[in-house]
């Protein structure tokens, strides 16, 4: 017989009631719950104006070709205003030259201009913005006067210049510092970053909050197909090959991982390319050099660094047979949970934040052991068991790390500060 409250369950859009155990019980709130946030985040009205410093996507700058950084700051656009922040682009022209900015409003002077009146009046001097809260995803940091979020991604050029541009390190190394100081607050991607922020920049640890990356939800859904075909075609790949993407730069580790795939045994490397996916870097001449000595001897090496559309980006990860990611030195590892999210099983390093991202996801090695790096791409070009394992225990990892999941905490972070 149907109770009154059954009626009125019913009407609400609610499963009429049946006994449940305990665990089904909660199995049920836990599904309630997630129906409600995700209901709230679609009703969501903006309650704060947040600025958002975008000058690392300017193509004026970066020439279209996007970083972790880059990458970081296009999430936060996209998915911050459903977490209640209404979003104001800002971006620091160039001193001199060099093109307009255009993916946000254009500062009213340089970035060195600020900061030299910063440096300066520091105690009387406030750049005006009409905003609740000012976030910069980079080092480029003035005093404002509203609060001022910091994402600084890691202590890199102060903790391995040798890996860095040379050209004014000194003193970008000290601007890095005095941002640090600067900002209200300052966002780590992992917690392994928070100990190199205060080591390196003196930061008080009680004014950092560690926030995640994370990769969109339609990473979850193989591409179709005919376009992930077409892709490989245009760019000469067959699938199943192993591959690497970051920016070609000394602390990823491109050399070794490249001496690792030439040590495998010949039939393994006719059957799968050694992919590398990125642009070309600081101090990036050895490891280029390297790849076309590879070419030249008949390796089967590609280099894309042309890629550029995201698209594109998720028809090659959804082409690889395993993912490589032996870097030296990361303050998280955006491409990590990318490759984990498409499905593909992943050799990454025992150092620095990888281990926080990969959660026992991934064959982790010593990025230093050449040897290392070799026998975990042989194991998942060959042992069914061991990359059914690695993929779906990467799959459940990037269920955890999504980009709407980083927005709220981001968004919980310029709350606090209010």
């Amino acid at each position: 017989m149907q109770t009154g409250q059954d009626k009125t369950m019913i009407e609400l859009g609610l499963p009429k009631r049946r006994t449940v155990g305990a665990a089904g019980l909660q199995d049920h709130l836990r599904t309630l719950v997630s129906t409600a946030e995700a209901a709230n985040d679609a009703l969501a009205l903006p309650d704060l104006t947040v600025g958002m410093g975008t000058t690392m996507i300017e193509p004026a700058y970066t020439g279209g070709h996007l970083d972790g950084i880059g990458v970081y700051t296009q999430a936060l656009l996209r998915h911050l205003p459903r977490a209640g922040c209404a979003l104001q682009p800002y971006s620091w022209p160039r001193v001199r030259g060099g093109g307009t900015v255009t993916a946000g409003a254009a500062l009213p002077h340089s970035f060195e201009r600020a900061s030299f009146v910063d440096l300066v009046t520091p105690r009387t001097h406030r750049v005006h913005m009409p905003v609740d809260v000012f976030h910069v995803t980079d080092y480029r940091v003035v005093r404002m006067d509203c609060p001022v979020v910091a994402s600084l991604h890691d202590a890199l050029p102060v903790k391995h210049p040798e890996w860095c541009n040379p050209t004014l390190r000194g003193v970008k190394n000290w601007l890095q510092r005095k941002a640090a100081q600067k900002a209200d607050h300052v966002i780590a991607l992992s917690h392994f970053a928070i100990r190199e922020l205060v080591e390196c920049f003196g930061i008080d640890e009680r004014r950092i909050t560690v926030v995640p990356c994370g990769v969109d939800d339609d990473w979850f859904d193989p591409p179709p197909a005919d376009a992930v075909a077409a892709t490989l075609r245009v760019n000469g790949l067959r699938p199943g090959y192993f591959l690497f993407v970051g920016t070609l730069q000394p602390r990823k580790n491109v050399e070794r991982l490249l001496d690792a795939y030439l040590s495998l045994p010949a039939a393994v490397r006719a059957e799968r390319q050694l992919v590398i996916v990125g642009s070309a870097g600081a101090r990036s001449d050895d490891v280029l050099r390297r790849i076309a000595a590879a070419v030249q001897d008949g390796a089967d090496v590609v280099w894309l660094n042309h890629l550029v559309d995201n698209a594109d980006l998720r028809h090659v990860y959804a082409g690889a047979g395993v993912f490589v990611f032996a870097s030296l030195y990361e303050g998280f590892g955006i491409p990590v949970v990318e490759a984990f999210a498409s499905g593909v099983p992943v050799v990454a390093s025992n150092t620095t934040s990888l281990p926080e991202v990969t959660a026992g996801a991934a064959l982790d090695v010593d990025p230093l052991d050449t040897g290392a790096i070799a026998d975990a791409m042989l194991t998942l070009a060959r042992e069914p068991a061991a990359r059914a394992r690695c993929i779906a225990a990467g799959r459940a990892r990037a269920a955890q790390l999504t980009w709407a999941e980083t927005a709220r905490q981001t968004a919980a972070v310029y709350r606090a500060l209010l």
